[in-house]
């Protein structure tokens, strides 16, 4: 019987069975940022230790950085001493550390891939939970805790329960106005946000072969969403092309061994899965998400849902409970629902491929009066190679801010943040209460050119409709 890639990188990567029962797995790559490394370099220093394997970490900063002004020292005391600490920690330990002033900083999960750390058949760890972005290279990636972080500096492993695997085949394809953001949200509005739990999601079908790497990307980085551990994508010719020439991928004669290698980690044709989910491509509709949960979520053209129409007691309550927070007419429409700032960047949404398609459709487009639109590159070769096609002059002269790398208002971790109840067309992943930094700030989850519709006309709108998308 064949094998899963999962099981493939899992088995390859124990190192022990603890009395616990739980693995314990080497970590071949360990990433690292500002906010959730302090406290574990802290922890080594009182333990006199070191970095077991500093060639293996690597180090930016991404989530507290501002976005307006990136230089040092910064407005925000806290920001300037969490990458002041960050700075000295990557000293003294050794490790690779792309800074402010390397010209490659940005958000790790857009740092990795584009520097080629990020490789198949690995396993990846993170202090953050949308590690799992880096599954999109047929890699084994976990979000993890600051103890883990810690636990992984000294000793290159951590303590871990092996997952079931769950196969996700979207076979056909989408149909015009549709992206690969609008598929993750689907197969969260249809799984749930905790229908992933104790499963690794392995994404597959006719549409995610045919999806580029920075779409298999989106896909992967909201399996967390889903309450999946992890989610990946077998490798393929796709992957090897984007991997090819990097700054850390293998070069020369080593390139061509390793992509073997690389080949035979995918799942094989005789493997079995725990659970099998199968989805059409063409019933996926452009998502938004309308509550305070990312499997809140309907087609732009439906309604907002009533509490009624929840089959129990709890999902009626939740249902409430969401729309009380956003301020949303029960049964009624949900496009049309006014904006106040539209968000466009993320570790999501921040790639290039991302900026490409929006400013096809909002050259010589005006963002709405009032609303306050921000375009936020995931890191500083993304913000260099739009700049080189003058993608940011589209945006600036359409009305958006064109911002420096970093995570921004994602998570609001640093200035970019809502104020009171304002309402946020969002490109990022998560939709939670108090997210994006104000307590009674909204947020509404879509694709990148579904914001840019909700920017130029000041409320939620069908990109198919605002920019003439036929299909």
């Amino acid at each position: 019987m064949g094998k899963t890639l999962f099981e493939k990188v899992w088995d390859s990567h124990v190192v022990s069975t603890l009395d616990n029962g739980q693995t314990q797995l080497l970590i071949d790559t360990h990433l690292v940022h500002e906010v959730t490394s302090p406290q574990a370099f802290g922890m080594l220093r009182d333990l006199n230790l070191k970095v077991a394997y500093p060639h293996r970490t690597f180090a930016t900063v991404d989530h507290i950085v501002p976005t307006d002004s990136q230089v040092s020292p910064f407005s925000d005391p806290l920001a300037e001493a969490m990458i002041q600490e960050l700075n000295k920690n990557a000293k003294d330990f050794g490790i690779t550390y792309f800074s402010l002033s390397s010209g490659k900083q940005g958000i790790v999960h857009v740092v990795g891939p584009e520097q080629g750390i990020t490789q198949p058949g690995t396993t990846i760890a993170c202090g953050d939970s949308h590690t799992a972005t880096h599954g999109a290279f047929g890699a084994i990636a976990l979000g993890i805790g600051t103890t883990q972080v810690r636990d992984i500096l000294a000793t290159q492993t951590m303590a871990l329960g092996k997952m079931k695997v769950r196969r996700i085949n979207v076979d056909g394809q989408l149909r015009p106005g549709v992206y690969s953001k609008d598929v993750i949200l689907h197969i969260i509005r249809l799984l749930g946000a905790n229908g992933g739990i104790g499963f690794a999601y392995e994404y597959g079908g006719s549409l995610v072969d045919a999806m580029s790497m920075e779409e298999r990307m989106t896909v992967c980085n909201m399996s967390i969403e889903g309450g999946a551990r992890c989610g990946y994508v077998n490798p393929d010719e796709k992957t090897f092309e984007y991997l090819k020439g990097r700054p850390y991928s293998p070069q020369g004669d080593e390139w061509l061994d390793t992509v073997e290698k690389w080949r035979a980690v995918a799942s094989d044709a005789d493997c079995v899965y725990d659970d099998v989910i199968n989805i059409k491509a063409e019933d996926v509709p452009p998502t938004v998400t309308w509550g305070t949960s990312p499997d809140q979520a309907i087609s732009v053209t439906e309604n907002v849902p009533t509490a009624e129409s929840a089959t129990t007691e709890p999902g009626r309550i939740s249902i409430q409970d969401a729309l009380d927070y956003m301020k949303l007419p029960a049964g009624q429409p949900i496009k049309g629902t006014k904006i106040d700032v539209a968000f466009i960047g993320s570790c999501t949404n921040g790639r290039l491929s991302d900026f490409r398609e929006v400013a096809k459709f909002i050259k010589g487009r005006k963002v709405a009066a009032g609303v306050k639109a921000i375009a936020v590159p995931g890191s500083q070769i993304v913000d260099t190679l739009a700049r080189q096609e003058g993608l940011h002059e589209v945006f600036s002269e359409a009305g958006f801010e064109w911002r420096g790398a970093g995570c921004s208002m994602c998570l609001a971790m640093n200035p970019d943040k809502l104020v009171g109840d304002q309402l946020c067309a969002s490109s990022s992943n998560r939709n939670f209460k108090g997210r994006q930094g104000s307590t009674t700030g909204r947020t509404v989850l879509m694709s990148p050119v579904m914001v840019a519709a909700a920017a130029l006309t000041g409320s939620i709108a069908d990109a198919r409709e605002v920019f003439s998308i036929a299909g």
